[in-house]
């Protein structure tokens, strides 16, 4: 099946999942909202599609893999909504679909629109795409985590101002929400240990490989998550500082592959083009 009908159809499960999800959100009629069954079993329809897209698009027989830039986006978005629909079977998160779905199918668009062809040498290796595949799981529960913890501030700020109501009604309590999203953070800080470990295991020249940005930038989110679930457990951290760290956690994170990606595949080739 061609990449573009399969980018429609991803797009378009992601959406009606997104939908269904909203009616169910700010629906009056407690009687009419539509199952969440439904909006999960849309989720997992996109995923499998976008699954399928993403091995066509990134598996290259004998050439290491594509992970351009818009290839690597889209492979972390198709992470982050495999782990909120695998997480909504058992938890009450299904709800983050409302911003998470919509800002999957962009990258998946542009992955679309604008192909790369940036192989990845030696990732032949085993060990590599472990590394891969871990990275990008802990750059998923991270997202997650920060959808939350915004979600999370938003149902603070109405309880503390006494209007519960809208959307606020449908969520989990607060003190559920909160554990969730330290769940979430300390599953992701012990898979970016482990990718980190193994990236330095594969390190041969920091300089010559152009990854001194990505090295620097992934410990630092390291440090500012290793503190946060520090200050959580020892300082009892919550509320805005929880959500301060965990933002400011995620964007150095993001910079870290995401922002040494845009400059070398984006703004250097462009320039020298």
């Amino acid at each position: 099946m061609s990449t573009t009908i399969l980018t429609l159809l991803s797009v378009a499960f992601y959406l009606a999942s997104c939908i269904i999800i909203g009616l169910r959100l700010f629906g009056k009629s407690a009687e009419r909202r539509p199952s969440r069954t439904i909006a999960l079993a849309l989720g997992f329809a996109g995923i499998f599609i976008h699954a399928t897209l993403l091995y066509q698009n990134i598996i290259t027989i004998g050439s290491g893999l594509n992970l351009g830039f818009f290839n690597a986006l889209s492979l972390t978005a198709g992470g982050i909504i495999f782990l909120l629909m695998v997480s909504s079977l058992s938890k009450p998160v299904e709800n983050l679909g409302i911003v998470l779905l919509p800002l999957a199918v962009i990258p998946i668009i542009l992955a679309e629109l604008y192909p790369s062809s940036s192989q990845l040498n030696g990732t032949d290796v085993l060990g590599i795409k472990i590394h891969i595949l871990v990275s990008m799981l802990a750059y998923s529960l991270f997202a997650l985590a920060s959808v939350q913890a915004i979600l999370l501030a938003i149902q603070d700020h109405h309880l503390r101002h006494r209007h519960p109501g809208g959307f606020i009604r449908t969520l989990p309590p607060l003190q559920t929400m909160e554990s969730l999203l330290f769940e979430m953070i300390g599953a992701g800080f012990i898979l970016l240990s482990f990718a980190l470990f193994s990236g330095f295991m594969y390190l041969d020249n920091m300089f010559a490989q152009h990854l001194v940005h990505k090295t620097i930038l992934s410990i630092t989110a390291w440090i500012v998550f290793a503190t946060l679930l520090w200050g959580r457990f020892q300082r009892g951290w919550r509320g805005q500082t929880a959500l301060i760290w965990t933002l400011s956690g995620f964007v150095v994170l993001m910079l870290a592959y995401f922002g040494s990606k845009a400059a070398i595949e984006l703004i250097l080739v462009g320039t020298i083009n």
